[in-house]
């Protein structure tokens, strides 16, 4: 189906953090929108007071009337939805155009030049830190993300000039095979899905064909030393990067009073005196990444610096909720063993001489299952780690695989503690904290606004 054939869009998972990005795309363009969701949330409200249609029963009646012509309605689904879901089925026995939330961003790609982020991690806050960059610079962008911009308040950019469309790249189901990049970073393939990629093997191979998709006479920024190897079309050209080396990398890094700035060697400008605006030990090599595509793609020396300094996160990555002398607290969306590392580095580097506890809840079975040793070995950088049920996501429990695994391979250096999501407030109530981190990729980020209000009340922060 063309754009300009489409009347009206359906979603099938609505609530999802990247459908919904989407879905802001077709309402900014003055078509009909709505869906199906299975829990209501913040963001489906807001949804809905931007004028989509959502409902949380699956229930063909509640489906609009405008939705049930297949000549003129897209839908859009997330493989997060079983197949047998009754909305899905119908559309599909009915002649409707089903696709995933990819192939819809991969139409993008085709009628705009795609700036695309893939990696296991850091994908989130290195396409939002290019976003933001290129959005204030004279040379614009649209953009899809990962995660909700705390400079925008939301995870969709709009704009009428540009030819540019910045675009999170999810490797989860090879969903970004059906993307055509112009030009695409590549942060890290550190082994992830291997409920869907069966081995690492896979996973590696996925990353590799995707590399094949980027369009003669763009380029690849790939992140140095990383076990795949990119496999480009002729006129693709390779650029590697990292924190340290590279052909983008970074000089006189100063640590320092709460801040971080730094230089930007590039091949094509070094730009001196890059001050991070959300000043994390990791941003400096997420910064790398972002500001090389930005700069390939025509953004000058001054709108780096200005980008960058201006550049406020993301929400639940690195998010701090309070920072005083006397009690620190943070969300981080970190779900990976290889994510959970920086982010512990992170906070050791910036809080040396403090006492870092974290409240950690795993994200599936599987993963669990395939890293609890990594798990253990990550959160072994912190001197305390409480953990909670592991949160199932898609999944079925699998027999002998509890947060169990991951306590008892922790290092003995470290406080441990087993509790359920339920009394993690209770938790927090009796117990002091000079700096605390909620990590993980489910609802555990439910309770963060009664965490924030105890410790307010508790430490007396204003």
């Amino acid at each position: 189906m063309e754009l300009k054939d489409i009347k009206s869009v359906y979603f099938v998972g609505a609530g999802g953090i990247g459908m919904s990005a989407i879905a802001r795309y077709f309402l900014h363009k003055g078509v009909v929108v709505a869906g199906y969701d299975k829990t209501p949330s913040a963001l489906t409200h807001q949804l809905e007071k931007e004028g989509m249609l959502i409902h949380y029963e699956e229930n063909l009646e509640e489906v609009p009337h405008v939705c049930k012509n297949p000549a003129s309605t897209l839908v859009v689904y997330t493989p997060a939805i079983p197949q047998e879901h009754k909305e899905l089925v119908y559309f599909r026995e009915n002649g409707f155009d089903v696709e995933k939330r990819a192939q819809v961003l991969g139409m993008l790609t085709r009628t705009h030049k795609g700036l695309c982020v893939a990696g296991t991690h850091g994908k989130t806050t290195t396409s939002t830190m290019c976003a933001h960059i290129m959005h204030q610079s004279h040379v614009d962008c649209n953009a899809f993300l990962g995660g909700i911009s705390k400079n925008y308040g939301t995870n969709y950019i709009l704009s009428k000039d540009s030819d540019y469309v910045v675009i999170e790249a999810d490797e989860f189901d090879r969903s970004f095979h059906w993307l055509r990049p112009w030009m695409s970073v590549i942060t890290s393939t550190d082994p992830d899905h291997l409920d869907i990629y069966g081995t690492k093997e896979a996973y590696l191979e996925s990353f590799r064909h995707y590399t094949t998709l980027i369009q003669p006479g763009g380029a690849l920024i790939i992140h140095k030393n990383l076990e795949m190897k990119q496999d480009v079309q002729s006129g693709v050209k390779v650029y590697e990067y990292s924190r340290d080396e590279g052909d983008f990398h970074a000089e006189n890094i100063v640590i320092a009073n709460g801040e971080i700035t730094f230089d930007f060697v590039s091949p094509i400008e070094t730009v001196r005196g890059i001050e991070l605006g959300q000043p994390i030990p990791i941003n400096i090599e997420n910064g790398i990444a972002a500001m090389a595509m930005a700069q390939l793609n025509g953004c000058t020396a001054e709108e780096l610096r200005y980008g960058m300094k201006t550049y406020h996160g993301v929400d639940r990555r690195f998010d701090f909720k309070i920072k005083t002398d006397k009690i620190v607290f943070l969300s981080d969306y970190a779900h990976h063993p290889k994510e959970i590392y920086q982010s512990a580095k992170s906070i050791r580097e910036l809080y040396k001489d403090k006492r870092i506890t974290a409240i950690f809840q795993p994200h599936l079975y599987t993963r669990t299952r395939d890293f609890y040793q990594d798990f253990a070995k990550s959160l072994s950088l912190l001197d305390e780690v409480v953990l909670c049920d592991i949160y199932p996501a898609r999944e079925q429990p699998i027999p002998g695989v509890t947060s169990q695994l991951i306590y008892d391979n922790l290092a003995p250096t470290v406080e441990k503690h087993m509790i359920h999501k339920e009394d993690v407030t209770t938790f927090v109530k009796n117990n002091d904290f000079e700096v605390l981190v909620v990590l993980g990729a489910g609802d555990l980020d439910n309770y963060v606004p009664q965490i924030e209000k105890i410790l307010k009340e508790k430490y007396n922060v204003k």
